[in-house]
């Protein structure tokens, strides 16, 4: 597979790590569909550019959904891929995602403590207020940073990473992220996305020990644009 720089928005990358702002409809991993994910992209580019013989390592360390857009991080060796699935066990990466959603929350910042429990036929978690079985605690804060006339944006800090969990906590509170059919908003964007966007990592390099703070800038869109 060819491939080329327009494919891919490149935020970061060294000999250990590459970081990338994902962009609406793609795929980090393979799945059903079939179609090319970010991660065969990617594989592409590097024995591309650095006319690299053989099979390409590259290390899927974490996912976004597919409507979802912003930072992904890979791995290009092993060491690296090791480290930050540690560094993720611990909770020492530290990851903010922005969600415009139609309706303002009742309170401008808060703690949202549910048990979410995933349902493979439908793909959606179901929101719960107390623990129940199979179900998984799901812990996320947020804070209400800019109000538009019909949307509001809100800024979201997770403490645990689970299964649509942004998308379901939001619609718990009644707040469902703009085009996020699946979870209660009422139109889809046209693009098939939603208005949820991973906008900044802060961690410690896994080999050269350097902090690092990585963001994301927003995609091309009208409401984006004035947020």
């Amino acid at each position: 597979m060819k491939s080329t720089a327009k494919n891919l928005n490149i935020l970061y990358e060294d000999n250990h790590i590459i970081i990338v702002n994902k962009r609406t409809g793609d795929l980090v991993q393979g799945d059903k569909t079939g179609d090319a994910p970010l991660s065969d992209l990617l594989k592409a580019y590097i024995k591309e550019k650095y006319n690299k013989p053989g099979n390409v390592y590259l290390g899927v360390v974490h996912r976004l959904d597919r409507p979802t857009t912003g930072i992904v991080i890979f791995a290009k060796t092993s060491k690296a891929l090791e480290r930050l699935n540690k560094m993720l066990r611990e909770k020492t990466i530290d990851k903010t995602y922005w969600a415009i959603v139609k309706n303002k929350p009742s309170k401008t910042e808060d703690t949202l403590v549910n048990y979410l429990k995933k349902n493979p036929k439908n793909n959606k978690a179901t929101v719960f207020n107390k623990e129940t079985k199979d179900s998984k605690k799901a812990i996320l804060s947020y804070k209400l940073i800019k109000s538009l006339d019909n949307y509001h944006l809100l800024e979201i800090d997770l403490e645990t990473g689970r299964h649509h969990q942004i998308r379901a906590q939001l619609s718990n509170i009644n707040c469902p992220i703009k085009g996020d059919l699946k979870y209660g908003f009422p139109r889809s964007n046209k693009d098939a996305g939603i208005h949820l966007h991973a906008r900044r990592i802060q961690f410690t390099h896994p080999v050269s020990k350097v902090k690092m703070d990585i963001e994301a800038p927003t995609p091309k869109d009208p409401i984006w644009d004035v947020c």
